[in-house]
């Protein structure tokens, strides 16, 4: 029989490791097993293909299957793990979700609830790597206005595509003009909710007192002007999604209700007797801190906990600059053919004065000077003259000139170091953090480094430690 996969048993019961060994061989799989989750590590690490399916206990000596969860999804994020556990709570099991887990399973279980779990993970790894060759070969039409390439935003489309199936409800946050409806559209679209209706609810442009006729609906008469029956936002999305945008802005009054929806999965419209079962995915958006909103009795804290299960939040566009000129290449394509301009690029100066600019109205901004530049430019390059004052004279405002020197002289101590404070910052972005991959991109030791980022007062606290003998 040829192996139906690779499994990774983890646990420190030597009976239960054989009997999983014995059951999971017998149905076709190549199983391994580890007694703990150092040697779990070393097996996953060591491992030229990564595991189909890894099965961890929670509670071991050495460490917790969370631990696990957390190592599988560094080496391979296709890895399925499912966590073994006789001491199930909410609190575990959506740790374990963050994490990355695809499911847990409570001790003592039935060997049949087991297998069918296992047979579940391995057809969601063989439908994700079918996503994965769909992905690319459709890659022009990736939401690439939003989600860029940037360490920050890849973080949230793993994470998106993590928690795209199933009914957790997620809340995203972010300034205006980040992008969170979109993201939301995004996750709605990876679920296997897709072809269900994915309803959006601006909870600030609704009267207070029609808002909970739009989210639950009314019966014919129930108020002045109510001619027909309405479903409302949540029987029309029934099997789908609602992402209720600017959450922050719904009434207190409201807000108790929409707490009671979630918990039981119910709505009764206005003038209505009878309550009606809904199966919808609640996402929630805000660009206001929820925490403040709570502390300041404008958020209950109940309804809070509820929407704030997983958590998304979207980076602004100047924390992710690397991305600026992907999407300033993409929106002048599109508004290029829109208005049949023959606008092909920008020119080097139109490209270091929007890396130079704050972007505090984010993607939604850059879109807008795009289409503007588009408009008035008069040849095939989009100029620093074609872009609004506030960003053509962002570079000169940021950076001092690096070539020529101006009239009235400079300090060339200051213009070398924001120079070298640019590029040791795009290193440490570029390697995610590592010093040491930036001090290699850099062509430095870690020690000269860490040396060049004290003296730029770059240093923190919890610097990685340098070995005695780095820069010998």
């Amino acid at each position: 029989m040829a192996d139906k996969g690779t499994i990774l048993v983890v646990d420190d019961e030597p009976g239960l490791r054989e009997m999983l060994s014995i059951l999971f061989r017998r149905e076709g799989y190549d199983v391994t097993t580890s007694p703990g989750v150092v040697a779990a590590r070393d097996a996953l690490r060591n491992r030229p293909k990564p595991y189909g399916v890894v099965l961890a206990d929670l509670m071991m000596p050495d460490g917790s299957g969370l631990d696990v969860v957390s190592i599988a999804k560094q080496v391979s994020v296709d890895t399925e793990v499912i966590v073994m556990t006789a001491h199930s709570t909410v609190e575990t099991a959506i740790d374990a979700m963050k994490r990355g887990a695809y499911d847990f399973v409570t001790k003592p279980f039935a060997t049949s609830e087991l297998r069918a779990l296992v047979a579940k993970a391995f057809e969601r790894r063989a439908l994700a790597e079918e996503n994965a060759r769909l992905r690319a070969q459709v890659d022009r039409q990736q939401p690439k206005d939003l989600l860029g390439h940037s360490a920050a935003m890849k973080r949230i489309l793993d994470l998106v595509q993590r928690v795209a199936n199933g009914r957790t409800t997620v809340l995203i946050t972010g300034e205006s003009g980040t992008g969170k409806e979109r993201i939301a559209r995004v996750l709605h679209e990876a679920s296997d909710r897709k072809d269900k209706p994915f309803r959006v609810v601006n909870c600030g442009a609704i009267p207070e007192a029609l808002v909970e006729s739009e989210l639950f609906g009314h019966e014919k008469g129930a108020f002045t002007g109510a001619a027909t029956r309405k479903l409302g936002f949540f029987r029309e999305a029934d099997g789908g999604t609602v992402l209720l945008d600017e959450i922050g802005e719904l009434p207190l009054a409201m807000q108790v209700k929409l707490l009671r929806v979630l918990q039981e999965r119910k709505v009764r419209g206005v003038g209505e007797a009878d309550e009606t079962s809904v199966d919808v995915r609640i996402l929630a958006a805000t660009n206001r801190n929820v925490e403040d909103e709570v502390r300041a009795g404008k958020f209950r804290q109940d309804l809070y906990y509820r929407l704030n299960v997983i958590r998304l939040e979207v980076p602004p566009l100047r924390d992710r600059r690397e991305d600026v000129p992907e999407l300033a290449r993409y929106f002048l394509e599109r508004c290029a053919r829109e208005h049949d301009k023959t606008v092909r690029a920008l020119s080097p100066d139109a490209l270091r004065a929007l890396d130079a600019y704050s972007f505090p109205g984010n993607v939604r901004e850059l879109e807008n000077i795009i289409e503007r530049a588009v408009a008035l430019a008069a040849g095939p390059l989009i100029g620093l003259g074609d872009l609004p004052m506030e960003v053509s004279g962002a570079t000169a405002r940021t950076t001092p000139a690096l070539l020529d020197l101006p009239e009235e002289g400079c300090d060339i101590d200051t213009v070398l170091g924001e120079v070298e404070r640019r590029l040791i910052l795009q290193a440490l972005e570029r390697s995610d953090g590592v010093r040491t991959n930036a001090a290699k991109l850099l062509g430095v030791t870690l020690r000269s480094l860490r040396y060049r980022m004290q003296k730029l007062t770059m240093q923190n606290d919890d610097d990685e430690p340098v070995s005695e003998n780095e820069g010998k």
